[in-house]
């Protein structure tokens, strides 16, 4: 956590709700009033603090109640999907100010992609009212694992084009601020807990769209793996389909059988010719007899796999997102997830559905960056 009794560890501890006044920060800290008053008036100065009214009294001097400013800048989020982009531009309580969605595909390359994500972040902040200098900084999801640390994905199986280039760097070079990149899956994750679970330190989101992925949250964390590559469930082989040939160049993926790529390919060869996610998402909607069988299908191959990761991480919340998260496949998951996996570790789980729809990624890429942006040993470095 670095320095425990920084000006950075102070606003950490207000911001995230530890301690509100001066009294609680000298409680949690150990430090004197008097250390504890030069770090606020260092914090305020510089923008990130604010007092907002006073707390009940009890007697004696009411105190005033700390809280991060707002008003300190704004975020610039991107969602790049496999056949859509998002831009946005979020202020710092996660209010959406100005938002741009487009029908863009990942697979014309890095270039063309980004080049619409500058052009869009250019279009989206006078609309908010902001000036690039007060972008504290830029978060982005994408289809594919990342590795962290650099800001680039590795091998993306649906991302052509996109191996090793440096998605962080070109927008830094652009907008010279702070860039972080991560998976949508696992900003979905951190997006759905910030928001809806703060409390469940450990929380798996499978996000079942054109792919299959899934983003965890271990102590409130984000857990990436060695180099980016956990959650990538997509790719974890089913014994029984040895024929179903997956993007990614293998045989018997759970993607292979259980995305909506395998789905719609599933339907065309019954005869009902299926050429999109949102064809395929329609049919399953209006009841299709093959289509509501295939989805219940494949949600009972999600579950099957779920019931290993339920034992192995012994989550408290569990949850299906992304186009094919609806009644039938959501069904055939719960179906096959509780008769496979162990009763101790579903005994506490809440299984359940995305909230926050196709906002969750840019809700995920908010507090990634507010995460990032406001660390304690980034603050203290920036007042240094």
């Amino acid at each position: 956590m670095g320095n425990q009794s920084s000006a950075g560890h102070l606003l950490w501890l207000v911001r995230t709700g530890r301690a509100r006044t001066r009294a609680e920060l000298q409680t949690y800290t150990g430090l004197s009033r008097s250390t504890v008053t030069q770090r606020i008036d260092v914090l305020r100065a510089a923008g990130y603090l604010r007092t907002s009214g006073v707390e009940g009294s009890t007697g004696g001097r009411p105190a005033e109640l700390l809280e991060l400013d707002t008003d300190h800048g704004v975020v610039m989020v991107a969602d790049l999907g496999a056949n859509h982009a998002r831009a946005a531009v979020v202020d710092l309580r996660g209010q959406l100010l100005a938002e741009e969605h487009s029908l863009i595909k990942i697979g014309v390359g890095p270039e063309a992609v980004l080049g619409w994500v500058d052009a869009a972040f250019a279009r989206l902040l006078p609309k908010a009212g902001w000036e690039p200098t007060q972008v504290r900084g830029i978060g982005l999801g994408v289809p594919g694992p990342v590795e962290f640390e650099a800001g680039m994905v590795t091998q993306p199986p649906i991302m052509p084009g996109w191996d090793g280039y440096p998605i962080a760097e070109r927008l830094r070079n652009t907008w010279n601020r702070p860039v972080y990149v991560d998976n949508d899956a696992n900003l979905m994750a951190l997006g759905e807990q910030t928001l809806h679970y703060p409390d469940c330190p450990t929380l798996v989101l499978v996000k079942v769209a054109t792919g299959i992925g899934a983003g965890v949250i271990v102590d409130g964390q984000v857990y990436r793996g060695i180099d980016g590559g956990a959650g990538d469930i997509g790719h974890i082989r089913l014994h029984d389909y040895p024929q179903a040939r997956c993007q990614c160049g293998l045989y018997g993926c759970l993607a292979a059988v259980a995305s909506g790529l395998a789905l719609a390919q599933g339907l065309t060869a019954a005869g009902t010719p299926t050429s999109s996610g949102a064809e395929l998402i329609e049919r399953i909607r209006s009841g299709h007899a093959e289509a509501v069988h295939l989805a219940r299908t494949a949600g009972q191959l999600v579950g099957e796999v779920l019931a290993t990761v339920v034992c192995l991480l012994n989550p408290g919340v569990l949850v299906i997102a992304g186009d094919l998260a609806d009644l039938h496949f959501v069904t055939g998951v719960r179906e096959k997830l509780y008769q496979s996996a162990l009763p101790r570790s579903t005994r506490r789980l809440e299984v359940t559905t995305s909230q926050l729809g196709d906002r969750a990624v840019l809700t995920g890429a908010h507090a990634m960056v507010i995460e990032q942006v406001y660390a304690p040993e980034t603050v203290d470095a920036a007042l240094a």
